[in-house]
């Protein structure tokens, strides 16, 4: 059997085995599915069917993660991003006024360009450009990114007029069952458990039950048509100046929103060597044609999902991980009151856990040296801070061509990253 998943998934049985490639994919899936009600909520917003958006979340996070399985053979889900579906709904549509037709199709020619810039090897260049201690402090903002989302799920951390953000009552069930199974968790990883986060998952799930905060509303349906938002784009305005702005937009976001998640992925499961990121540019054009079918079957841009850290830091190696997690997406579409059925309070504690573990990526910054540290300082705390791996990414390019070109520290710039600064700039100005 080994022979065939190395020739399909990329699987290693030196470095891995079945058992932990299928608890890494359940893992992930699990931490993922959260998507499945969150972006046909958010998208539902725009006037867009929610059942119809549903199945077409459902159809493309299959599609996309098990494209990444058996063509980048890697260990990752994807799915409609969060923050881009946002962006999707509340700006484009509701603050801009654009229908909901004419972002899809923003989102159509974002993904053709994301296939080009793929093809073309650009999107690898510029990963080639980013700095080494840089990548490490998108890996180390990431998982504090994470972390964060975790807190909010869990209901402790909260918005707040004043100070932005703030405690949230920790006496609530909802931030109680996530306290419970944060410690319960912690526990099983003290004593190295096998499976140790979706034990986790599972055990905090089956606590909500008597709280009323785990709802479990059947075990099967038929999946709700996708003829409402099925290939409905508005080609009437693809050469206008709002169209070209509401792609250069989304294609920034998306673009390093994907490279620092691949990237500090590759890191974290150690498949990064040297400072070089194998299957790369099949990890980018999974994503862009991820998001390409996603606008045709009616869902925002797909993307490569932070996620996936929770499989990674399980053991998941290889694409057999990612071939789980697709199965998982198709299985919902059937099963989806079973698997909407977990409460995010649930998976609130794998993803604050799993930001310690990128945390760990940190020890490789030089710390004492200020022309290499305070750049990832900026890129560590940015993308946290201003809810965005894109924007993380930017101030930490930025800061760290600014500080070296006036520190006269030339020898750690090359032009490549002269005409990215440039090239964030202008993005930054235009947004």
């Amino acid at each position: 059997m080994h022979p065939l998943l190395t020739k399909f998934f990329g699987f290693d049985p030196k470095i891995t085995t079945v058992k932990t490639e299928v608890i890494a994919g359940l893992s992930t899936f699990l931490t993922m599915a959260y998507i499945l009600a969150v972006n046909p909520m958010i998208l539902g917003a725009t006037g867009m069917d929610k059942g119809a958006v549903f199945t077409a979340t459902a159809l493309s996070s299959a599609f996309a993660t098990l494209l990444m399985a058996v063509y980048a053979k890697m260990p990752f889900g994807l799915a409609p991003g969060m923050g881009i579906n946002a962006f999707f709904a509340y700006t484009m549509c509701l603050t801009l006024g654009y229908s909901w037709q004419f972002s899809l199709t923003a989102v159509f020619i974002e993904g053709l360009l994301f296939i080009l810039l793929t093809v073309t090897n650009i999107r690898e260049q510029i990963v080639k450009t980013i700095p080494p201690n840089l990548r490490s402090a998108i890996a180390t903002g990431i998982g504090l990114f994470i972390a964060f989302i975790g807190l909010q799920h869990a209901g402790i951390s909260v918005r707040n007029e004043a100070t932005l953000v703030a405690c949230g009552n920790l006496f609530t069930p909802e931030a109680g069952l996530s306290i419970l199974g944060l410690v319960v968790t912690s526990v099983l990883l003290i004593k190295h458990v096998t499976g140790a986060l979706l034990i986790g998952i599972g055990i905090t799930a089956l606590c909500g039950l008597p709280l009323g905060l785990t709802h479990i509303d059947g075990f099967m349906s038929l999946p709700p048509s996708l003829d409402p938002v099925f290939f409905k784009f508005q080609w009437d305005h693809i050469f206008s100046a709002q169209m070209i702005i509401a792609v250069l937009t989304l294609l920034y976001m998306d673009l390093f929103d994907t490279m620092g998640t691949a990237v500090s992925l590759m890191i974290k499961a150690g498949i990064s060597k040297g400072g070089k990121f194998p299957r790369l540019k099949e990890t980018f054009l999974v994503d862009a044609l991820g998001t390409t079918v996603g606008a045709v079957l009616g869902t925002s841009a797909v993307s490569t999902y932070v996620e996936s850290s929770v499989g990674v830091s399980v053991g998941g190696k290889s694409g057999l991980t990612a071939f789980v997690i697709g199965i998982g997406f198709l299985f919902a579409l059937v099963f989806a009151p079973l698997f909407l059925a977990v409460p995010s309070q649930a998976t609130a504690p794998v993803l604050i856990l799993v930001g310690l573990m990128m945390m760990t990526c940190v020890q490789d910054i030089p710390l004492e040296e200020y022309s290499e540290s305070i750049p990832c300082f900026i890129c560590i705390i940015g993308i946290p801070l201003t809810y965005s791996i894109a924007n993380g990414i930017v101030f930490g390019l930025l800061s760290y061509v600014l500080l070296n070109t006036l520190s006269a520290k030339f020898y750690k710039l090359n032009w490549e990253m002269y005409v990215l600064a440039v090239f964030f700039i202008v993005l930054l100005i235009v947004q």
